[in-house]
């Protein structure tokens, strides 16, 4: 028997619950992973309380990211003892996911742990550091550099933000970050090391097609108006990547930015990152992650704790990642 957490169908959509289950009612896959460590991002929070159709199939575990060792093996590439990780691939909505001590998964969505990282920090960093590491790469091969100019960060204070202003701090570009939580000026800008703070509700209404160029890049994790205005405040030849929906899936824009300043809208999509993408992301992220920085992001929980932290998150009361170490 093991422990993960549940979602089953009932009239509101979905209800979670902490369940004991067997190694039997482990879906199909190659691969049988014994999970060290989970984490739980805001789609797990969305799945979890109900606030959006995330799971697609149920019963449904949750998680859509986990690390852990090997404990049976029928894909050629990986042996038992092998430690792993996976995130995406439909993990937590299509599939069982990692909010569990064991999970079985298609053993290509898996990518061996990067040298340097455990599994503990490995989902200290989580999909949301991988996700940023991505935003990130997506910057550098639009051409911007830390001397192009200064980089804004939509959300700062969460998981994504959190790990997109500390490596383009750590890769030298002067940040901005955009935070509704002033009491966070601290941990933003000593840190993490961003050299300003923005008013998110600056951001997060309705505004003109164009304003005054204020920074050469973004990464924006809140969508909605606010991708908008960012786009409006990108300068000339500048690069907005955009990896999140927390205010919402609309965009209302125009071309304006786009074919008169010539700024690029470049997409960020981890669940489906080819394999040689998501290898290099997570070897850069061994490489400029600091074993120090991750406490000041990270807070641990145990799986029992992951129901009401799923709502604490989405009411936006969650500084940075949750760790789950799902022994607890």
């Amino acid at each position: 028997m093991f422990k993960a957490i549940l979602i089953e169908k009932d009239q509101h959509g979905g209800r979670a619950e902490l369940a004991d289950l067997a190694e039997s009612q482990l879906p199909a896959g190659d691969v049988t992973i014994a999970v060290d460590y989970s984490s739980l991002n805001y789609k797990d929070g969305l799945a979890i309380t109900g606030q959006a159709p995330v799971v697609r199939q149920f019963p449904m575990v949750a998680g859509i990211d986990l690390a852990g060792t090997v404990i049976a093996s029928q894909q050629p590439d990986y042996r038992v003892g092998d430690q792993v990780l996976a995130n995406g691939w439909g993990l937590g909505e299509k599939h069982w996911g990692g909010l569990a001590q064991m999970a079985r998964v298609n053993g290509a969505w898996l990518i061996r742990l990067p040298a340097g990282l455990t599994p503990r920090q490995a989902m200290s960093i989580g999909t949301a550091g991988y996700t940023a590491m991505l935003a990130v790469i997506a910057l550098e091969d639009h051409g911007i550099s830390p001397k192009s100019g200064k980089i804004l960060v939509t959300g700062a204070c969460g998981g994504v933000g959190s790990f997109a202003v500390a490596l383009l701090s750590r890769l030298g570009y002067q940040v901005i970050a955009a935070t509704g939580r002033p009491e966070q000026a601290e941990y933003l800008l000593t840190q993490l090391g961003a050299i300003e703070l923005i008013d998110r509700q600056s951001l997060a209404t309705p505004s003109k097609p164009l304003m005054a160029e204020r920074w050469i890049g973004a990464i924006d994790s809140v969508g909605s108006h606010t991708l908008a205005n960012v786009c409006a405040s990108t300068a000339y030849g500048g690069v907005v990547a955009a990896c999140g929906l927390a205010q919402g899936l609309d965009f209302s824009s125009s071309v304006a930015p786009f074919i008169l300043r010539g700024v690029t809208l470049a997409g960020i999509d981890s669940v489906f990152c080819r394999y040689q993408q998501r290898v290099a992301a997570w070897q850069r992220l061994a490489q400029l992650i600091e074993p120090a920085l991750l406490p000041l992001i990270t807070t641990e929980i145990g799986l029992s704790e992951v129901i009401p932290a799923a709502a604490k998150l989405m009411a936006g009361e969650v500084r940075g990642r949750l760790l789950v170490n799902v022994a607890k």
